[in-house]
């Protein structure tokens, strides 16, 4: 590898740790390629992405970033994946190791926090962010609804009232 392209490479990856808030990393020897692209596909789908590099030049990208933690981690063939949500990258990972024993989760760093294995797998079994979000809106919209149910529930009773009163006068 070229000096610049060295140099462009640790850029780019410092403005994907710079940008991150969650970083897991895991070694990957063994895998294949297809296992690769699957893992890359699932991160993307889950809006997390999958980094590998070479770790030299990811401990000098680490540098003046909140996910500096993880560079101790980064020894032998490693990946990296990160995402914005901090539970979509270590959701995805977690899913994969369980399929591919080949997979190994090391840890991985959220903001300024170190996480081991136990830590990934915490943050792996919490709800995503969309999913909370549904949750509040279910939580806002349901009083609305028992109020419009209230509200019309007099005016339902008041109408079968008057359907019995008449159903009264016509059998008379």
């Amino acid at each position: 590898m070229e000096r610049a392209a060295k140099k462009e490479a640790v850029e780019q990856l410092n403005g994907v740790f710079k940008a991150t808030s969650v970083a897991v990393v895991a070694q990957y020897s063994g895998l294949t390629v297809a296992q690769m692209q699957k893992l890359r596909t699932q991160m993307k789908l889950a809006g997390a992405s999958v980094k590998v590099s070479k770790n030299r030049l990811a401990r000098i990208a680490l540098e003046g970033t909140d996910v500096v933690a993880i560079g101790p981690m980064l020894k032998g063939p490693t990946v990296i994946a990160t995402s914005n949500d901090p539970v979509a990258a270590p959701k995805v990972a977690i899913e994969f190791a369980k399929a591919n024993e080949k997979f190994v989760i090391i840890g991985g760093s959220m903001g300024k926090t170190v996480l081991n294995v136990d830590g990934v797998k915490a943050l792996a079994s919490l709800p995503s962010l969309d999913e909370l979000r549904a949750k509040i809106v279910g939580l806002i919209v349901a009083p609305a609804t028992k109020l419009a149910q209230l509200a019309n529930a007099p005016a339902g009773k008041l109408a079968r009232v008057i359907q019995a009163h008449a159903s009264k006068g016509e059998a008379a």
